[in-house]
């Protein structure tokens, strides 16, 4: 059989999912079950994504206890959730949501239109601490609710994400009763209730028997187990303490589990564009021509191969090819080491230049940081490795005290963050600013998928950062059970798709 650590990363399709599946014998057949239990990295601080950032709270209620307007699905695709339907005014700056009828949240109170008014203002008041507030929520200029099952969003400016935006778990929607205690005990509409949560331990959530849907979620119980270190992940899978971890497998661990016939292993995507930031405002990266000289040094396939295991996905902009609209621009900055030499000269840069290298924990960065210093330093930048923990990096790179760093951007469609020149790399470009804004006002679906197609390439064209490769994801569970997500375009875990066979 083919490696999947070889397979999956020269894969021709934009899908990047790949499962393997191995035969278990019919005498170890497994009885069906009503229940899972899953490993998370990382345990939430809290249970309400409206007022913390970490991503772990919405992989346990997202989706699953608490939902929002719209559905992100695992390919990328929006849907309807607790809206039925949508209608947007031609300027892009109107939203009519149609909601759905007769749902209720967890305590038996009703949901409609007052409740999705309730929830975006509260994230838009002075004092909000939802993630969402300054991209999205403060984009509101009112909100109207013609009747229960009508809501009217206006915007101050067009976003051509706010669809997206409304299915991430900042705009999920609470009641007014119970919205101040969603941290500790989170009331919602979905498909699962919280039950209980041991801290330091795990989170249980049974199903919602009166969910509008309630027949086609096959659970009855998800325990989130939480476990940080990664041989204990592996042990507690191989022990049967585990039916599953969606995400946070490293490549290496997820190999241990190929070949084994009880387990099935996915390899996916994320949203995570691993790059190396460049410090644009600084000399001599302010010059074009120095930054794509770093771009044709750099070797995708060698820091794929050596700090992936092979398993991923070059990209040559700052979108990853799960996204719609995604264009392949690898070819734009390729792999040149003559060429960045000559870029060097052309740019009167004398070499040996001394750069710091700037890198975060993550095994990602460690590893593949030190594989790109080698190569730069082929080419006569000599960059200094500096190992820095999460609250340094947020102190200094992420403030804008840096010249190179190696980070993965997880936000899903955050090439937004270029049209703002204040942020970390301090991109400033009035071509990029048009093209946005051009973007965001556009409400034709093919035209919007050109634009998007012209952000990437000015971005490529400006070499702003080298695009290095999307993070790619590991799922492994027992080969019984099924549904797990192989991509993740948000972070979250979609426990009604869960079932066992």
């Amino acid at each position: 059989m083919q490696s999947l650590f070889r397979s999956w990363g020269s894969a021709g399709t934009v899908a990047l999912a790949l499962t393997v599946a191995f035969a278990a014998p019919a005498a170890h057949a497994q009885v069906r079950k009503d229940s899972a239990v899953l490993g998370m990295v990382l345990e939430p601080t809290g249970l309400d994504p409206t007022i913390a950032a970490a991503a772990a709270i919405g992989e346990v209620v997202h989706y699953n206890v608490l939902e929002g307007l719209t559905k992100i699905n695992m390919d990328g695709t929006i849907t309807p959730l607790l809206a039925e339907s949508w209608t947007v005014d031609p300027d892009g700056k109107a939203y009519t949501f149609k909601l759905k009828k007769g749902v209720k949240f967890h305590d038996g109170e009703a949901f409609d239109s007052s409740d999705v008014k309730f929830s975006f203002e509260r994230a838009k008041a002075e004092g909000s601490t939802n993630k969402a507030k300054k991209a999205v929520f403060d984009n509101i200029s009112r909100i109207e609710t013609p009747d229960p099952a009508t809501v009217l969003v206006v915007l101050n400016q067009a976003d051509g994400n706010f669809l997206f935006r409304m299915g991430e778990n900042t705009a999920v929607i609470l009641d007014p009763k119970s919205a101040a205690t969603t941290a500790s005990k989170p009331i919602g509409t979905g498909p699962y209730k919280f039950e209980s949560w041991a801290r330091g331990s795990a989170i249980t959530l049974v199903r919602n028997d009166a969910y509008r849907n309630a027949a086609a979620v096959k659970l009855k119980k998800v325990t989130f187990r939480f476990i940080s270190d990664s041989a204990a992940q592996v042990a507690a899978l191989l022990a049967g303490d585990l039916d599953g971890i969606p995400r946070g497998l490293t490549p290496q661990d997820a190999k241990r589990f190929q070949g084994d016939a009880r387990f099935t292993v996915v390899a996916g995507g994320t949203e995570g564009k691993t790059i190396v930031s460049i410090n644009n405002r600084k000399k001599p990266f302010d010059d074009v021509r120095v930054r794509r000289a770093l771009a044709a040094a750099i070797d995708r396939k060698a820091v794929i191969d050596g700090s992936q295991e092979g398993v991923a996905k070059p990209i040559g902009s700052h979108m990853v090819p799960t996204d719609a609209g995604y264009i392949d621009l690898t070819n734009v900055n390729p792999y040149d080491p003559e060429k960045a030499k000559a870029l060097l000269k052309e740019a009167g840069v004398a070499t040996p230049l001394n750069v710091t290298l700037t890198l975060p924990p993550p095994p990602y960065a460690r590893q593949g940081g030190e594989i790109v210093a080698a190569q730069l330093a082929k080419v006569g930048i000599i960059a200094k490795i500096e190992n820095v923990e999460w609250a340094q990096w947020l102190s200094g790179p992420f403030k804008g005290s840096f010249d190179l760093t190696m980070i993965s951007h997880v936000e899903p469609l955050d090439f937004d963050r270029y049209a703002d020149p204040k942020y970390y790399w301090g991109y400033d470009s009035k071509a990029y600013n048009e093209l946005f804004k051009k973007y965001n006002g556009t409400t034709d679906a093919k035209a919007r998928l050109k634009i998007l197609g012209d952000i990437q390439r000015q971005l490529a064209t400006d070499s702003v950062n080298v695009y290095l490769y999307q993070l790619p994801q590991f799922a492994v569970g027992k080969k019984q059970l099924k549904g797990l997500w192989s991509s993740s375009p948000i972070f979250a875990n979609d426990l009604a798709a869960l079932s066992w066979q």
